[in-house]
């Protein structure tokens, strides 16, 4: 019987696996024998005393993270906890999240982004926090960056809220590239947004739904690379979701402006039509919103040439009261995390889109550096940081497989390619499968 297993494994064996090195492409097919939460040996083991966990058929590569999710503690508990949100982590083969500071209060104070790494500690999922750009993320006044990077702020954002004072976004930038941190920004301006719930096209026309217009994301991403390529700081565009902004960020990229960008796998996996077809679903209501097919091609071209460096999901969770009301009233946003790797399987690496070791790169390595966090290594002396998983095994995502509080998500149902089957990460096991007992 499959079952879920969580347990504290600081020695642990991993048996008939095939290790994936992103960076060279290298598979090998080897054990990995795990002592104290660390690769003590590669190869053909036979270890007695060790509880084993079978990874026949399976990949083993560097844990995976998300480097955008909303765990909303603290302040709205009630939607998702630091708990609950790493156990849709650990779920969906993440061994980190880096969360974003929509909080209450926000992550702008150093108080803050301490809470939330002490809350985490226990977990078997890492946890970064993204702290404010703007105290209160108001857009008003500076954060003070120094002291949130002193307490483990890995970058900055005001998400949700964008940076629309230009001179803001420059003085943010300069003093980023001082404590060689990343802004990321929420790529919109609000005044070319007359209050929209969803893309501005032939649909939301017809819907008589107000449209958030693709200019609106493309213009703020314009001016944020204009004023990357001035200061010298690192920028960061989040959820990137229309043709014309994957153009703007690929010729800031030959320019040699410091800009990187993500894509959310919804915005690759489904349109505006979806709306419409859902009888306007809530669950189709996100931020960004769901844009064309045509944009949807341009993702996915971002994705395979380079130009969009990140794979994430913008795990959103709503409470269901929050969502269970008309269209123009609910929230923006699903949860993603449980869902990550199969949709990724499924619209990237099976149509070929990506290899699967292009696919793992945008969930490990890119993200990583973009955060300026150390790559897991998958070698002998290295902590053990694991994501096991195949791109094959196709399964039908249902909603017991929801490990988030909330359970807002368009996908239940849907058939998935590629499963995550466990993490290792902090001495901790997390999987569905069986593990054996020690001979």
């Amino acid at each position: 019987m499959i079952s879920r297993i969580m347990s504290h494994c600081p020695d642990l064996l991993l048996k008939n696996g095939t290790i994936l090195d992103v960076e060279t492409g290298v598979r090998t097919r080897a054990d990995v024998l795990i002592r104290d939460g660390v690769i003590a040996e590669i190869g053909d083991i036979g270890a007695e005393g060790v509880q084993e966990y079978d990874c026949t058929d399976r990949l083993i590569s560097a844990g995976w993270i998300d480097m955008h999710v909303h765990l909303r503690e603290p302040g709205y508990e009630h939607k998702e906890t630091i708990a609950t949100g790493c156990a849709a982590a650990a779920f969906g083969g993440f061994t980190a999240v880096a969360c974003m500071p929509n909080t209450d209060p926000p992550i702008h104070t150093r108080d803050v982004v301490e809470f939330i790494v002490d809350r985490a500690a226990r977990e078997a999922v890492d946890v970064f926090p993204i702290a404010c750009v703007s105290k209160k993320r108001a857009g008003k006044e500076l954060a003070e960056m120094g002291d949130l990077v002193a307490g483990g702020a890995v970058a900055f954002s005001d998400d949700g809220s964008p940076v629309q004072d230009s001179g803001l976004m420059r003085r943010a930038l300069e003093y980023a590239s001082m404590l060689d941190r990343v802004i990321i920004n929420h790529m919109e301006d609000l005044t070319l947004n007359a209050h929209g719930h969803m893309h501005e096209g032939e649909v939301a026309t017809r819907l008589g739904v107000p449209g958030i217009p693709a200019l609106a994301e493309e213009v703020m991403i314009g001016r944020d690379a204009l004023i990357a390529e001035y200061t010298g700081g690192h920028v960061h565009v989040a959820h990137i979701s229309t043709r014309g902004a994957v153009e703007i960020v690929r010729r800031s990229k030959a320019r040699g402006v410091p800009i990187t960008a993500e894509a959310c796998t919804h915005h690759f996996t489904l349109t505006d039509e979806e709306v419409e077809r859902s009888s306007y679903a809530t669950n189709t209501k996100m931020h960004p919103p769901l844009r064309t097919a045509d944009d949807i091609d341009a993702i996915k071209e971002g994705l395979r040439d380079g130009t969009i460096d990140a794979i994430c999901t913008d795990h959103a969770p709503h409470a269901s009261f929050e969502k269970e009301v008309e269209f123009v009233a609910a929230p923006f946003g699903i949860i993603g995390l449980e869902t990550a790797w199969g949709l990724t399987g499924r619209e990237l690496v099976a149509p070929g889109v990506l290899t699967v070791e292009q696919a793992v790169e945008k969930l490990t390595v890119s993200p990583r550096r973009i955060l300026r966090l150390p790559v897991p290594k998958v070698a002998k002396g290295e902590k053990a940081n694991l994501t096991i998983f195949d791109a094959a095994t196709e399964w039908s995502f249902r909603d017991a497989d929801i490990h988030s509080k909330s359970h807002n998500t368009p996908f239940v149902g849907d058939r998935m390619v590629g499963k995550a089957w466990a993490i290792y990460n902090k001495g901790q096991l997390v999987a569905v499968g069986e593990l054996e007992s020690a001979s």
